[in-house]
C-alpha cells in the first residue's frame, strides 16, 4: 500500500494493474453477495471513497431507470421519492437533497429500531425509485429484514429495485450468518454497497458498490473516456485517487479469505456477546441483537428512572462523558425520531477490541457510574460542562462557521436525531 500512494488510480494506461485489481475485488465481492453467474451475466461494480459515494452512486442508478421507464411511458418525471428508516446513516439524506428525490421515511418506535417491511412497502407509489434496506442500522447493528420487503414486493407484484446499504454488514453477515437471505439471491435487490474500511478491514478511504447485472446501472450514467493514455469507462463522482485502498483490499481478500474472514468476524461476535452479557448483568438495557443477528456492536441505555428525576441525575451523555475522561470514546447518542427521545450508548466490536479490553471496558463504566450516582444534579452538569470543554476536540472547533450551524433541513435539525458514524 505505500509504494501505491503516489499512484494516481484512475491513470489506467500508467498503472493498468490497478484496474486489474479493482476488478478481480468486485468479482469476489459480486461472488460474495451471490451474484447471479453464467453467460452473458454477473456484478458489475467500482470502488468508490467509502460508502457516501457509493450510496451516491446507486442512488442516481436507480432514479435514471426510474426516469427512463416513466419517459418511455409519456409520464411525469418531476417528483421522484425513495423510501427509507429514519435511522439511515446522513449520506443517505444528502443524496437525496442532492439529487432532488424526496424522502419517504419509515420511523422507528420505542420497541422497534428497524423498518416494518408491511409499512415500507405501503409507502411505495408511482414515483418511487427504489427502497433502502440496511443491513446493520448505525444505531443498534440490527439487521433491517431484506427478505421480508422483497417477498411483500413480490407478492404485490411491484418491481420496485431494492439497494442494501451493507456498509457495515456486508463483510460480516456472509461469514457469520452465511444461510441468511438479504443478497443477490433475492429478485428484487439490485445493488448492493459494502464500506472496505469498516469491516473490510482495509485502512479508512474504500468503498464498494455492486450491481447485480450490467442492465441495472444506466449505460448513460457510464463515461468512455481518452485520459491518459487510454480509453477507459468511468462511473464516479471522484476521478483522481489514490491506489493503495484498492491494493489494500484485494490484499486482504486474497490473505485471508473466506475461513479467515469467518474466524475474525465470528471472535468479533463472541466478543460482543460477552459484553453485552456483562453490561446486561449490570442493569442496562441492551438494544443491539446477539449472536449473529446484527453486527458486532453493543448498543445499550439507562433503566428507566420510572418518572423520579431524584432517582438518577445523569443520562446517557453524562455516563460517556464520564468515560471520556477514563480514555474511552463511547459515543451517546439521540435516537431515530418518534422513539420518544431514547438516548443510548453504542461500542463497536473492532478487529483488535480484546476480551481484556472488554473486561477493562467493563470495569470503567462500573466506576464511572458509580461516581456519577455520588453525585448531586448540579455537580453532574458542571462536570459535563467542563469535560465537554476541555476533553473534546468539538468544543475546540472552529471551522464550522456560524451561517451553518443549527440548520434545520436534516432529520438532525428537524428532530435532535444524532447523526451516528458506523
Amino acid at each position: 500500500m505505500a509504494e501505491s500512494f503516489a499512484k494516481n488510480f484512475i491513470d489506467y494506461e500508467e498503472y493498468p494493474q490497478s484496474a486489474d485489481i479493482q476488478n478481480r475485488c468486485v468479482n469476489m465481492i459480486g461472488r460474495l453477495l451471490n451474484a447471479p453467474v453464467g453467460s452473458g451475466s454477473g456484478a458489475v461494480g467500482t470502488s468508490c471513497v467509502g460508502s457516501s459515494e457509493a450510496i451516491m452512486l446507486a442512488v442516481l442508478a436507480m432514479k435514471k431507470r426510474w426516469k427512463n421507464k416513466r419517459v418511455a411511458e409519456g409520464k411525469s418525471t418531476d417528483k421522484p421519492n425513495i423510501i427509507m428508516s429514519s435511522a439511515v446513516q446522513v449520506c443517505w439524506e444528502k443524496a437525496a437533497r442532492y439529487f432532488e428525490v424526496e424522502e419517504k421515511l419509515v420511523y422507528c418506535t420505542e420497541e422497534r429500531y428497524v423498518i416494518d417491511p408491511e409499512e415500507t412497502v405501503s409507502l411505495v407509489d408511482e414515483n418511487t425509485i427504489g427502497i433502502c434496506v440496511i443491513l446493520g442500522t448505525t444505531y443498534t447493528g440490527e439487521y433491517e429484514d431484506v427478505k421480508g420487503v422483497n417477498d411483500l414486493l413480490l407478492k404485490k407484484g411491484m418491481n420496485i429495485p431494492i439497494h442494501v446499504d451493507a456498509a457495515s454488514g456486508g463483510f460480516v453477515a456472509p461469514f457469520v450468518t452465511p444461510d441468511l437471505k438479504w443478497d443477490f439471491r433475492l429478485e428484487n435487490v439490485v445493488s448492493i454497497n459494502l464500506s472496505g474500511h469498516k469491516y473490510g478491514l482495509v485502512y479508512p478511504g474504500v468503498g464498494w458498490v455492486v450491481w447485480r447485472a450490467a442492465e441495472f446501472l444506466p449505460q448513460e450514467l457510464v463515461f468512455n473516456i481518452n485520459y491518459l493514455g487510454a480509453d477507459q469507462a468511468s462511473f464516479t463522482l471522484n476521478f483522481s485517487k489514490g491506489a493503495s485502498q484498492v491494493i489494500g483490499q484485494y490484499y486482504q481478500l486474497i490473505r485471508l479469505g473466506k475461513k479467515g474472514y469467518r474466524a475474525i468476524m465470528s471472535n468479533l461476535t463472541r466478543t460482543a456477546d460477552y459484553l453485552s452479557d456483562s453490561l446486561e448483568a449490570l442493569g442496562y438495557i441492551i438494544m443491539s441483537k446477539k449472536s449473529g443477528e446484527g453486527l458486532p456492536l453493543v448498543a445499550f441505555r439507562l433503566p428507566p428512572t420510572n418518572g423520579d428525576d431524584s432517582e438518577r441525575h445523569y443520562d446517557e451523555f453524562a455516563l460517556a462523558h464520564a468515560l471520556r475522561v477514563r480514555g474511552w470514546v463511547v459515543p451517546a447518542y439521540t435516537m431515530a425520531p418518534k422513539t420518544n427521545n431514547l438516548k443510548m450508548l453504542r461500542v463497536v466490536i473492532r478487529e483488535d477490541f480484546t476480551r481484556p479490553r472488554a473486561d477493562a471496558l467493563i470495569t470503567d463504566i462500573r466506576q464511572a457510574a458509580k461516581m456519577l450516582d455520588d453525585m448531586d444534579h448540579e455537580s453532574v452538569r458542571r462536570q459535563n460542562e467542563f469535560i465537554h470543554a476541555h476533553h473534546t476536540a468539538s468544543a475546540k472547533a472552529k471551522h464550522n462557521p456560524d451561517t451553518f450551524r443549527k440548520e434545520t433541513h436534516s432529520l438532525q435539525g428537524k428532530t435532535g436525531k444524532t447523526h451516528a458514524i458506523c
